[in-house]
């Protein structure tokens, strides 16, 4: 029987990150609470579920994302889920002296010169990435905790189209979950990342058919992150 001092619980348990993991061979306790037993709306629904599951980590990747658009269609609904909610994930992983791993973005960089260390100043190029960026401001608060400065996606590429002129550090759910037991036990911020090339580079390795666009009129050209600090870790 696995100790209940590794247990871990994913928030958004249902989510397209999740269902890899859930997928993913790997050794560790999770339990995937759906958004029924685990809302992160309601403090009491999140006290609930920690206190009868007692896990030793939270990895916090419940989050409105996509369609981009939303989160300027709807900044309510961003509000509440990215920033409002988990500073509720915070207030009970605080309570029960829980471990919290939140699921952050790099598009917290400004996006314009890219190598960017953790310890850079941040300017988020979108409303998403001001709400990851509001959610990482209670994540601070307590000192139990690990911020994931994210840039990741599914396998296969999702989109028709690929920037060619964007520099960035895409890897996929399966290559970050092959590293995630290795940065449980880390504090403080982490640029988590691939190899630093072009959209468009990265995704015509996964999908051949992907076809070129430029992202100079949409999108910052080089939100890339320097993740030196991961490879020493992993």
């Amino acid at each position: 029987m696995k100790s209940i001092k590794k247990r871990i619980v994913i928030t958004g348990g249902e989510g397209r990150f999740a269902i890899t993991l859930k997928n993913s061979k790997t050794n560790l306790n999770i339990f995937f609470p759906s958004k029924k037993k685990l809302n992160i709306l309601s403090l009491r629904s999140i006290e609930n579920y920690l206190k009868k599951i007692k896990p030793k980590y939270v990895l916090h990747a419940a989050a409105l994302s996509r369609p981009m658009n939303i989160h300027n269609k709807n900044i309510s609904k961003s509000i509440d889920l990215n920033i409002i909610g988990t500073a509720n994930v915070v207030k009970i992983c605080e309570k029960y002296r829980i471990k919290l791993i939140y699921f952050s973005t790099n598009y917290v960089y400004p996006g314009r010169k890219g190598n960017y260390k953790e310890i850079d100043s941040l300017l988020p190029i979108n409303n998403y990435a001001w709400s990851k960026l509001g959610g990482e401001s209670s994540v601070r608060l307590y000192k139990n905790s690990l911020i994931l400065r994210l840039c990741m996606c599914e396998k296969p590429f999702v989109h028709k189209y690929a920037f060619s002129d964007v520099k960035t550090n895409f890897m996929f759910h399966e290559d970050f979950i092959k590293i995630m037991p290795k940065i449980l036990d880390k504090k403080g911020i982490l640029n988590v990342g691939g190899k630093l090339q072009t959209v468009y580079n990265f995704a015509k390795k996964n999908k051949p058919d992907v076809k070129r666009i430029s992202g100079k009129k949409i999108f910052p050209l080089n939100p890339s992150m320097n993740i030196s600090k991961l490879k020493k870790i992993i």
